[in-house]
């Protein structure tokens, strides 16, 4: 894998997307969540990790329609880098961070602390922590951690919430913000 990926739509796909638009600005439907809405009509997502050194800007959605490619690029890179292990993360909560990222209207990419975890580095990392949830979304391939380095975690947390997507954790003390795609909920620690 490259240091930094990217995928490039077609001029048609594209042109398609931003004519509709413009044309019209249709209403959000009953039951679609929120973060289909703040992810815009092209979803992208903007990471580094200054674990593996590797970086990822990608759209991974044009058109109603996910680019498995793209797709797979975004598993490998939030994979467990501990074991070099990787699964397909939830399609909702690369959703939920591109919506986050969207919202925070800044081109820096999310510094990515964790994405997904096998049991073992969960384990591994709830021996040093207690911090630490035994039945993490992490090894669901559910959850994120992120940061910001223009931005709060007040700031990032504020606009995870807006999407009401699922878990948004603050982490003042290490200065990081967790996005999940499960259940509704904040906590700070």
């Amino acid at each position: 894998m490259t240091s930094k990926t990217s995928v490039i739509p077609t001029r048609r796909a594209l042109l398609g997307a931003f004519a509709a638009t413009m044309i019209t600005a249709a209403p959000a439907m009953a039951g679609v969540f929120s973060y289909n809405k703040g992810a815009g009509s092209i979803r992208r997502v903007n990471l580094r990790s200054g674990r593996t050194g590797e970086a990822i800007d990608i759209i991974y959605w044009i058109e109603g329609e996910y680019i498995r490619p793209a797709l797979d690029e975004v598993n490998y890179f939030m994979r467990d880098w501990r074991e070099n292990r990787a699964t397909n993360m939830d399609r909702r909560n690369i959703d939920l961070i591109a919506a986050a990222h969207n919202l925070l209207e800044t081109d820096e990419p999310f510094h990515m602390l964790s994405g997904f975890r096998t049991q073992r580095t969960n384990n591994l990392l709830r021996s040093r922590s207690r911090r630490v949830a035994k039945k993490s979304y992490h090894i669901r391939a559910m959850a994120a951690d992120l940061r910001l380095g223009s931005r709060s975690v007040s700031q990032i947390s504020r606009a995870g919430l807006s999407c009401r997507a699922g878990g948004v954790g603050k982490y003042y003390r290490s200065n990081f913000v967790h996005l999940d795609c499960g259940p509704v909920r904040t906590w700070v620690s």
